[in-house]
């Protein structure tokens, strides 16, 4: 084997463990979002609000000592958390704004009327 075909075959490999952890990466937020997902709805339920700053406060400093103990950088690890969590409060926003539109419908013969009722959104 050549020199050339021995990058070739050391590169797939490291690239066939980096496809296999995007993988796994993009499966357990996957699994994380259908989680919040929940939170979202529950929160929504019993009129809770979509973020939690002082949750998050503890969060980021949890992640950013798992990232020093693995050798990671708790920079990036606290830049990802952040956009997740950004991400997670946007999908509960969306669910509490769901919920403000009501509708009501009655039926009269073949006519169909409805009747949407708006609320005006809290400030947040």
């Amino acid at each position: 084997m050549t020199a050339d075909e021995e990058h070739k075959q050391q590169l797939l490999q490291y690239r066939e463990s980096i496809d296999n952890i995007d993988a796994a990466l993009v499966f357990m937020l996957a699994e994380r979002f259908k989680v919040t997902k929940a939170v979202g709805y529950y929160k929504k339920e019993h009129d809770l609000p979509p973020a939690d700053p002082s949750r998050e406060v503890e969060q980021v400093a949890r992640l950013r000592e798992l990232a020093r103990s693995a050798n990671l950088d708790p920079e990036f690890s606290e830049k990802f958390l952040n956009f997740i969590i950004r991400e997670v409060i946007q999908h509960h926003e969306r669910i509490r704004e769901k919920a403000i539109y009501k509708s009501v419908y009655r039926q009269k013969g073949d006519l169909l009327i409805a009747c949407v009722y708006f609320s005006m959104v809290p400030d947040r």
